[in-house]
C-alpha cells in the first residue's frame, strides 16, 4: 500500500487512531516505557543492503525499484508523528492507552504493524506475564499439520497482534518445517503459502504474501466519495500493480455496497483474480459471490476466496469444504490464532487472552473516514459520517 500511495498520494495529509478492543485489559507505565523504548528504536531503523537486494530480487516482484530507493531514504519519524498517553489512571496506576498519529501518507502508512508488535509485545512482558514460550513449536506443527491435511492453504498474517518477537519467530520456524515435512505426502494438499511479514519471508525464504487492507479504500473514499469508491480504489491498485495482487477486500463499506459496485464493472469481476472476506457470515458471503460471478457469466472455478476474519483451524477447514462445493478456490490469511495462541504459565488449563487492539486510519486532510464493515462491532469513524453514508449507499 505504500508503494500505491506514493504513485498516487504522495502529499496527502491523513491521521490514524489507536483502539483498544478489550478495554478490560488496561496498561501501565512500564508499558508505556516499553512502547517509547520501541518507538525510538523504529527511528533508527533504516533497510540494510541484503534487504534492499531481497527487495529486487525476484523473490518480491511487486516491488518497483523507484520505490525500494524510496524505502533505502525512508525514516520513521515517531517524534514528529506520534503521540502516545495513558489517561483514567487509576489507584494502581493502570490506565487507557491512546496512541494518535499525523503526518504524510506516505509514511505514516508503516506505523500500524509495528507499533501494534510493539504495543502487544510491552503488555505481555509489563502487564500479563503469567505464561512462556514453553510448547509453541509444538502447538504450531500441530496446527500446521491438521489445516494441511485439511487441505488449507495457509498464508501467516499474524505480526500485529503477536505475543512478542521471538513468539513470532519461533511459529514461522515451526509452519515451515512441518509445512516442508508433509509436502511430499500425496494425500496432504494443504501448505504454507507465505507471511505478510516480509523480514520472516527474507529469513526464512518464504513467499511475501497479503492483500490490501481497509485503510486505502477508506482513505481515496474520503478524498474522491463514497458511492465509487470500491471503483476507484480497484482501478488506482491496478495502476500500480498491473495483474499482480489482484484480491479485492469487499466490506470496507459492506459487502452489499461491493456487490453493487462490482454488478456496475464487469471487467473488473473479470480481471481480478479473487476476493477477501473479512466480516459478517462466511457461509453467505460464498452463496452471494457464487450468485454475483454467475450472473457477470463467470465461473468461480475461476476465482479465489481469500477468508482472514478471526480464522481457527476448525473454522478454515469448515469454510474450505464450503468454498470447494461453491466451486470455488480458497486461501486462508491467519494471525492470531497462530501467533498469540498461549495458556497460563499457572494454569495450563486457562487461555492468556490475547489482547484485540487495531491501528484505523481517521481522517484525510480535514476529512474523516469511516469503516462501514459487515459486522456492527466493527464499524470505526465519525457517527455523523457513518450515518451520512449509510444513507448516501442505502446499507
Amino acid at each position: 500500500m505504500q508503494q500505491a500511495v506514493l504513485q498516487h498520494f504522495p502529499d496527502t495529509r491523513v491521521s490514524y487512531r489507536f483502539t483498544n478492543r478489550s478495554m478490560q485489559m488496561r496498561f501501565n507505565g512500564k508499558c508505556l516505557d516499553a512502547i517509547n523504548e520501541g518507538l525510538h528504536f523504529l527511528s533508527e531503523l533504516t533497510l540494510q543492503p541484503s534487504e534492499s537486494g531481497y527487495l529486487r530480487s525476484d523473490k518480491a516482484p511487486m516491488f518497483k525499484p523507484s520505490y525500494v530507493d524510496y524505502l533505502e531514504n525512508y525514516r520513521f519519524k515517531p517524534s514528529e508523528q506520534i503521540e502516545v498517553r495513558l489517561v483514567n489512571v487509576d489507584e494502581s496506576g493502570f490506565g487507557d492507552l491512546e496512541i494518535d498519529i499525523r503526518g504524510l501518507w506516505v509514511e505514516t502508512i508503516l506505523y500500524e504493524v509495528p507499533l501494534m508488535s510493539i504495543v502487544s509485545e510491552a503488555y505481555f512482558a509489563h502487564v500479563d506475564t503469567d505464561w512462556t514460550y514453553d510448547g509453541q513449536a509444538e502447538l504450531a506443527k500441530a496446527k500446521m499439520r491438521k489445516l494441511a491435511e485439511g487441505g488449507i492453504i495457509l498464508s501467516e498474517f499474524g505480526s500485529r497482534r503477536r505475543r512478542s518477537l521471538q513468539g513470532h519467530d519461533i511459529v514461522i520456524r515451526a509452519l515451515k518445517e512441518e509445512s516442508e515435512l508433509l509436502s511430499g505426502q500425496k494425500a496432504i494438499t494443504g501448505k504454507l503459502a507465505g507471511t505478510s511479514n516480509v523480514y520472516f519471508a527474507f529469513k526464512y525464504d518464504l513467499p511475501p504474501i497479503g492483500t490490501v487492507a481497509h485503510e486505502w479504500t477508506m482513505g481515496i473514499a474520503a478524498m474522491t466519495g463514497y458511492p465509487t469508491a470500491n471503483f476507484t480504489s480497484l482501478k488506482l491498485w491496478e495502476q500500480t500493480f498491473g495483474n499482480s495482487l489482484l484480491i479485492a477486500l469487499t466490506d470496507t463499506f459492506t459487502t452489499d455496497a461491493f456487490w453493487r459496485e462490482f454488478l456496475e464493472h464487469p471487467e473488473k469481476a473479470r480481471k481480478w483474480a479473487g476476493i477477501r472476506q473479512d466480516s459478517g457470515d462466511p457461509v453467505k458471503f460464498c452463496e452471494d459471490a457464487k450468485r454475483i460471478y454467475e450472473k457477470l457469466g463467470i465461473s468461480p472455478s475461476e476465482k479465489t476466496i481469500v477468508f482472514s476474519d478471526s480464522l481457527d483451524d476448525e473454522l478454515c477447514i469448515k469454510l474450505k469444504k464450503v468454498t470447494d462445493d461453491y466451486g470455488f478456490k480458497s486461501s486462508f490469511g491467519v494471525g492470531t490464532f497462530l501467533t498469540n495462541d498461549y495458556r497460563k504459565a499457572s494454569n495450563h488449563e486457562e487461555k492468556s487472552k490475547a489482547l484485540n487492539i487495531v491501528i484505523k486510519i481517521a481522517s484525510v486532510g480535514d476529512t474523516p473516514t469511516i469503516k462501514l464493515s459487515d459486522d456492527l462491532s466493527k464499524i470505526t469513524g465519525n457517527d455523523n459520517t457513518v450515518k451520512t453514508v449509510r444513507h448516501e449507499l442505502h446499507v
